[in-house]
């Protein structure tokens, strides 16, 4: 369920002092972790211009640049200002020793190299940067090669993926140790580019407790045996679907179908739809004030539910019902206007799984959007803490958060997902694999990945982001997670 860890940046500094006093020599290794890197992507005999900065990023990036020297690359050593740390000091008199070509300036007509290696802050970077730091980075990106950021897109804060005022921006970042969920969060998910863990070789008896991890889920738990009926895989009801907005429970409950649940009710607020022609299997069932609700093992509320009083009474009904719920769209709008509505969320003695974009988020936690994604991880913690709740906060980066505060950061997905009713798909094949006797937490985390991964598959195969819809999603998401649970 877990993937590679992520730590706090307490514990990730602990861990490095811990590692330096067993003698592993974490700059050193990080240096072959990066040299070896480059071998593979990079032919010798190209020149590469490695920048260094004062403190021990710098560091790991002088040493890089002297096995690079041995295996036949061609180095030029950028370093704008003396090293501030005795780790750094030593390597910068080793890079002299060696004859690495030392510039503390580029000149303006600079010839571009075939790589830029990035080792100028990492994850070392604590206040905004000044003025001069601004230009220097911003004419190494005006350089237009491939740039390697080591550890982490100097400029770029770790943990937020936000800028400090500028920063690398990054085709490719190593980054050591752990992940940092900045590198797929925000403008993190940009500046960084594709994101590969080097462990340094470090014991995993070293480790501290993680904060959290990379989405990786297995689907394992949904093994079918042959001797199965719908009876085996649950039912899921959906309410929603207030007049005008019939299209979002559809497609959550067209999402539930493909995504495994054995049966789904729709209980619309309009009851001008008696059967859905695409997916006439969705059992469609009016509601009006009597709250009268089929039966179910979850139930999903929020698509196309509006805000109306009827909407209000449904949603007050159905956070008194046992079981797992999915809450999005308009019932986290209610939930936001009402401390009542709120109360009983976080008072509900069972699994719910909470789906909020920024927006709904920020109306949630009454701050504004721009809060929220100033810090994700933060507020989606913040969230499950509240509410008691399983979170799913959409966007670059979406994060599962559970009550207790672990939290994933699922690194897949993109702009392909960036159009109306996905949100929808999303809920449905949460509740579906709810249904199918997922745990909470599990189940958002398998869900987030599959939907996810059905936008990859969309833009690889199409060349392109543009053009896939939420209901094709849906589909794609149903052999996505086919492929995880066979093992694909």
């Amino acid at each position: 369920m877990q993937g590679k860890p992520i730590l706090s940046l307490e514990a990730l500094r602990r861990l490095e002092a811990d590692a330096e006093a067993a003698g592993l020599g974490l700059m050193r290794r990080a240096a072959l972790a990066t040299a070896d890197w480059v071998c593979r992507h990079t032919p010798p005999g190209s020149r590469l211009l490695i920048c260094a900065g004062p403190g021990n990023n710098g560091g790991d990036a002088l040493y890089a640049a002297l096995e690079l020297q041995q295996r036949d690359y061609l180095i030029d050593v950028y370093q704008p200002a003396p090293p501030a740390s005795a780790a750094c000091q030593e390597a910068r008199e080793q890079a002299e020793l060696s004859g690495l070509p030392m510039l503390a300036s580029l000149q303006p007509d600079y010839e571009p190299p075939a790589l830029l290696i990035d080792g100028l802050f990492g994850v070392g970077l604590s206040r905004p940067l000044d003025e001069a730091w601004r230009q220097r980075i911003a004419m190494l990106n005006q350089l237009g090669c491939p740039a390697l950021a080591l550890d982490c897109p100097s400029g770029l804060d770790p943990y937020t993926g936000h800028p400090q005022g500028a920063a690398i921006r990054a085709e490719h970042t190593l980054t050591f140790l752990c992940h940092k969920p900045g590198l797929f969060c925000g403008p993190g998910a940009d500046l960084a580019g594709r994101v590969e863990l080097a462990d340094l070789d470090c014991p995993p008896t070293l480790y501290p407790q993680a904060e959290g991890a990379l989405n990786e889920p297995s689907a394992a738990a949904l093994a079918r045996p042959r001797d199965s009926h719908k009876g085996s895989y649950g039912t899921v009801s959906i309410i929603g679907g207030a007049p005008g907005m019939l299209g979002a429970i559809l497609l959550a409950g067209r999402s539930a179908l493909l995504n495994g649940a054995g049966k789904v009710f729709l209980c619309s607020l309009d009851d001008r739809l008696p059967v859905d022609p695409v997916a006439p299997e969705l059992m469609i069932r009016p509601v009006d004030e009597s709250a009268d609700l089929p039966g179910a093992d979850v139930f999903a509320i929020g698509p196309g539910l509006g805000q109306q009083e009827l909407a209000e009474g449904l949603l007050r009904h159905t956070l008194t019902l046992p079981g797992p719920l999915v809450l999005d769209a308009d019932a986290l709008n209610l939930i936001a206007a009402d401390h009542t509505l709120a109360d009983m969320l976080a008072a509900r003695g069972h699994p719910a799984v909470l789906t909020p974009h920024p927006a709904e988020a920020a109306r949630l936690l009454n701050i504004d959007t721009a809060e929220i994604q100033s810090n994700r991880p933060l507020y989606a913690r913040k969230l499950a803490v509240r509410f008691n709740c399983v979170v799913v906060l959409k966007g670059a980066g979406s994060l599962i958060v559970r009550p207790d505060g672990f939290y994933l950061v699922n690194a897949s997905g993109g702009p392909a997902l960036a159009a109306a009713g996905q949100g929808d798909v999303l809920t449905g094949l949460i509740a579906a694999l709810l249904a199918q006797g997922m745990p909470a937490f599990e189940s958002a985390a398998l869900a987030v990945h599959v939907h996810s991964q059905a936008g990859d598959d969309y833009r690889r195969e199409s060349g392109g982001p543009i053009g896939l819809t939420a209901s094709e999603t849906a589909r794609r998401a149903s052999q996505a997670l086919n492929r995880r649970l066979s093992g694909g």
